[in-house]
């Protein structure tokens, strides 16, 4: 039965779930197994989804480069692949019989006396984590009390890993933060690799290769966040590039696309929308006319037209409304008179 202490346990860690810092939630999470389960050590890792290793999100008493080299020797061995097919997290002194393959105990193995016996390790539960059906991570706890993980004891960890698959997937809410809305397409880049997100559409802007190289510079820029208008096709989106400070390491790498179809805001066109982009930048009507190959005077009936669209007094308030709302369709080379960046930053 269940005592008290776990049941307010298992609540903890369930609500844990819903934090944005992933980072220090996980470490709340062992803090908290801790006090429903016996452990002296334990160790949260998660796949990185860009190399697939194995990466220590949360640790007690794990350094957390000893507990990746760990998992790195670990899923070599035939335990490993014995705890991906678990429904309960086998031990080391249950089930030893099959935790190794027909006659082979874990505790005879060579992983158990050349990497855990001469740490004081005497007993150990791991546990593979999942989320929306993906393998995200491993939960490891360690004792040197004899016996400590029985069978009650690994149901009670086994109850428990969905809470902290979600804990472990660095995806897991990444695309949810408070100034994005919660429809509209989005992924994470790292580089030039594309993550999904769990129960997003992909972002489509990411086809335009024009929009790639724009991408690249923002994440050079190391700006926080940048609002802008793209199209795709004959449609326009609302387009918002962020870069999360709090999360796994991942993510914190990352950049957060998010995108919203939604028509040229003020009636404005996709001539006027560049014209006030590049007036934002500080440029003349002379220099833009130079940029877009037009007339001076074209460009000045262009600045007429947005400024009666915007309703703006003037060219300085209209500029002024492009940047403040993101009414901005830049190039590469904008990108640092747009970003936004974080305080200090």
């Amino acid at each position: 039965m269940l005592t008290h202490h776990q049941i307010a346990a298992a609540a903890r860690i369930g609500m844990l779930t819903r934090a944005r810092d992933t980072a220090s939630a996980c470490a709340e999470a062992l803090h908290e197994l801790g006090r429903a389960l016996p452990l002296d050590g334990a160790t949260l890792l998660e796949i990185d989804p860009i190399t697939g290793t194995y990466v220590q999100v949360a640790g007690v008493g794990y350094d957390a480069d000893v507990s990746e080299a760990l998992a790195a020797e670990f899923v070599s061995t035939p335990w490993y692949t014995n705890v991906l097919r678990s429904e309960i997290p086998p031990s080391i002194s249950e089930d030893g019989e099959d935790t190794g393959g027909p006659g082979e105990r874990y505790r005879d193995g060579w992983f158990y006396a050349e990497r855990m016996r001469p740490a004081g390790v005497e007993d150990a539960v791991t546990g593979a984590l999942r989320h929306h059906g993906r393998l995200v991570g491993l939960i490891t706890l360690s004792t040197a009390t004899p016996g400590a993980y029985d069978t009650g004891t690994r149901h009670l960890l086994a109850s428990l890993l969905p809470a902290l698959g979600v804990l472990a997937d660095p995806t897991a809410h990444a695309g949810d933060l408070p100034d994005l809305p919660a429809e509209g397409g989005a992924s994470l880049v790292v580089a030039d690799d594309t993550l999904e997100l769990p129960g997003r559409d992909p972002a489509l802007i990411l086809q335009d290769t024009e929009f790639r190289h724009l991408l690249r510079a923002f994440a050079d820029s190391h700006g926080t966040r940048l609002r802008l208008l793209w199209p795709v096709g004959t449609d326009w989106y609302r387009v918002t590039l962020r870069r999360h400070t709090l999360g796994s390491a991942v993510v914190r790498r990352a950049v957060l696309v998010h995108e919203t179809p939604a028509p040229l805001p003020y009636g404005l066109s996709p001539r006027e929308l560049e014209v006030l982009t590049r007036a934002a930048t500080g440029q003349t009507n002379q220099a833009i006319a130079q940029a877009l190959f037009l007339s001076p005077r074209t460009v000045h009936t262009h600045v007429e037209h947005l400024l009666r669209k915007t309703g703006a007094a003037s060219r300085a308030e209209a500029t002024a409304l492009a940047v403040r709302d993101g009414l901005l369709r830049p190039t590469a080379a904008d990108i640092e008179r747009f970003v936004e960046r974080s305080p200090g930053g």
